[in-house]
């Protein structure tokens, strides 16, 4: 059997030279466009002649899940698809991209849909501290995709060589990569979450055209308004909050249909401008333990409907440095017979950067008591007519640990229960 999955770390070099290459002379800090697909979608991302395409994933495209280790060829942390070959995202210069079919990790399937190698290694526990896994997952794609005939056990640890594993963990990858040879003689499935999507660089989201590395947010000129995007894919987090106020429902819309009193009731942020038709810019401030973060972003309100009280509105942000956040935010106003009102806020939240590297679990529950705290803004607004102050409200770090210690007393809770449940068993026997 043969593979790229070993080699030497000329594959890469192979793979992206297949595409039209062209003479480019460029100045060192000179931005130059280059087209390619990745995971389904055409992209146009503006970046420098030396930038390797592992940073144009990463930092223009948001695709976090490409690791870089050595960033040499020889960890194998970074490995990708590049016209279905495996290669080092990390020896290919991002312009050699050109024209070329690009799949990194997210392209193989979700956290809902996996595929079936991210299926075996968690089945198989095939992975530690898992920054290798990304890389062994491309890695093994490319091994089951191009080979021939029956897996050879004496030369798989072989064949996966080309990927480090620093905790050592290769027995359950050898028996992940196994179980599914084993479970598809005929062939590994292809790729499952490659179609058109979009994706949220540091310039902010943009499909089939990133904005260019490095880009301040305070560049973003009022044109950019227009071009926001509704985010898709899978969500880093969704967020659904049900809360009782009790002001009556023309109040609560009243705040609602007045975007700087809306903005300011969410803990930390503020609307500085109003660009006109809908389309607005605002800052908010998040503080998480160590991590503190200014975003500047825009907003854009695509549906106000008053006879309902319904809002719908897509945002984003960026900060100076690297994260990323887009929302699609749903608010819903609805009358109770006591008359109070029944305040309903839905939201996918995309993530990108350090901000994404908390977990789903606490972002979700960040993001969870951060809209509760905003619905009670709301309440209060509505009440006293007056909105908190522009960035004022409860701190983003006190609503932080609120959610951490909740998360932590909820699997107290739990485990107490279960060792409860498994004391009754015993003393029935």
């Amino acid at each position: 059997m043969t593979t790229t999955s070993g080699t030497t770390p000329s594959a890469p070099a192979a793979a992206a030279q297949r595409a039209p290459q062209r003479p480019v002379k460029a100045a060192a800090d000179e931005l130059i466009d280059v087209s390619f697909t990745v995971n389904g979608t055409p992209v146009t991302i503006s970046v420098p002649a030396r930038m390797h395409l592992g940073d144009a994933l990463r930092t223009n495209l948001g695709l976090s899940g490409t690791h870089l280790g050595c960033e040499h060829g020889v960890c194998g942390m970074c490995t990708i698809l590049i016209d279905g070959d495996a290669a080092r995202a990390c020896l290919v210069f991002a312009v050699q991209a050109e024209g070329t079919e690009i799949v990194t990790v997210e392209g193989l399937g979700t956290q809902d849909d996996q595929h079936p190698l991210q299926q075996s290694f968690s089945h198989h526990h095939a992975l530690q501290c898992g920054f290798c896994t990304p890389g062994f997952l491309m890695s093994s794609y490319d091994l089951l995709a191009h080979g021939e005939g029956e897996l050879d056990q004496g030369t798989l640890p072989e064949e996966l060589s080309g990927v480090i594993c620093r905790c050592t963990g290769y027995r359950g990858i050898l028996a992940a990569v196994t179980d599914v040879a084993e479970t598809y003689p005929d062939g590994i499935p292809e790729p499952m979450n490659c179609a058109p999507r979009t994706l949220v660089g540091r310039g902010g989201a943009a499909q089939g055209a990133a904005a260019p590395s490095g880009a301040a947010p305070d560049e973003l000129d009022d044109r950019a308004a227009v071009e926001l995007t509704r985010p898709t894919g899978t969500p880093t987090i969704t967020v659904q909050v049900t809360r009782q106020l009790t002001s009556p429902i023309e109040d609560v819309w009243a705040v609602m249909d007045d975007v700087d009193r809306l903005a300011r009731c969410l803990p930390g942020a503020e609307m500085t401008a109003d660009l006109g038709n809908d389309h607005y810019r605002g800052r908010a401030k998040v503080a998480l333990g160590p991590v503190r973060l200014a975003f500047e972003g825009l907003a854009h309100i695509t549906e106000r409907v008053p006879a309902e009280h319904r809002l719908a509105m897509l945002a984003q942000g960026a900060d100076t440095g690297g994260n990323q956040t887009a929302a699609d935010v749903a608010l819903r106003a609805t009358a109770t017979p006591e008359g109070g009102t029944v305040l309903v806020a839905d939201a996918a939240v995309f993530l990108t950067g350090r901000i994404a590297q908390f977990g789903r679990a606490l972002a979700g529950d960040v993001s969870q008591r951060l809209f509760e705290e905003f619905a009670d803004a709301v309440d209060e607004t509505a009440r006293t007519g007056t909105p908190p102050e522009p960035g004022s409200g409860p701190s983003a770090l006190a609503i932080g640990v609120t959610a951490v210690l909740g998360g932590l007393r909820h699997r107290v809770t739990g485990l107490r229960t279960a060792v409860r449940g498994k004391l009754a068993a015993r003393r029935r026997r």
